[in-house]
C-alpha cells in the first residue's frame, strides 16, 4: 500500500496547503477525513486539468480587475470634491460628512464607488480633506473633498 497519495484541495487549510493545492497526504486521513468532508479531491488527470484552468480563468479575471482598478484611480486622482454642510458656532459641522455623503458626490460627477471601498473616519472639520479610496487589494485611490459652509 502507499505511504502517501496525492489529492487536491478544495480550500484552504492549515498545515497542509492552499485551496487549488496539490499536496501529499496519507491515505487514511484522505480517505476518512478530506474527502467526504469535501475539502480534498482524488488528484486524477482530469481533476488536475480542472483546477490549473480554473486558475487560468481566476488569474485572467483578477489581472482584468487590477487593471480596471489602476485605470479608475487614475481617473479619481484628478477628482476634488466640494461638500457644503450647515456650520454653528465656531465654525462647527452640524453632523459630519460620511461615506454616504462621498458617494454622492462621486456619483455627480459620474464615478461609481462603493462607500464601503471609502477609508477614512467621517469628516468633522471646515477644509481640504486627503480620503482613500481602496479599489482593489494593491489599488488605492486619492482623492481631494473640500467641506465648505453652506451659504
Amino acid at each position: 500500500m502507499a505511504s502517501h497519495v496525492q489529492v487536491i484541495l478544495t480550500q484552504d487549510l492549515a498545515n497542509v496547503g492552499k485551496g487549488g493545492e496539490l499536496v501529499k497526504v496519507r491515505p487514511g486521513f484522505a480517505r476518512n477525513y478530506l474527502i467526504p468532508r469535501g475539502l480534498a479531491i482524488g488528484a486524477t488527470e482530469g481533476n488536475v486539468r480542472q483546477v490549473e484552468h480554473q486558475k487560468r480563468v481566476a488569474e485572467a479575471k483578477s489581472a482584468k480587475v487590477l487593471s480596471e482598478a489602476q485605470e479608475l484611480a487614475q481617473k479619481l486622482s484628478t477628482v476634488s470634491l466640494t461638500i457644503h454642510r450647515q456650520v454653528g458656532e465656531g465654525d462647527r459641522l452640524y453632523g459630519s460628512v460620511t461615506h454616504r455623503d462621498i458617494e454622492e458626490a462621486l456619483e455627480q460627477k459620474g464615478f461609481v464607488v462603493d462607500r464601503r471601498r471609502i477609508v477614512t473616519e467621517p469628516l468633522k472639520a471646515l477644509g481640504t480633506h486627503e480620503v482613500q479610496i481602496k479599489l482593489a487589494p494593491t489599488v488605492t485611490a486619492t482623492i481631494k473633498v473640500a467641506v465648505a459652509a453652506k451659504a
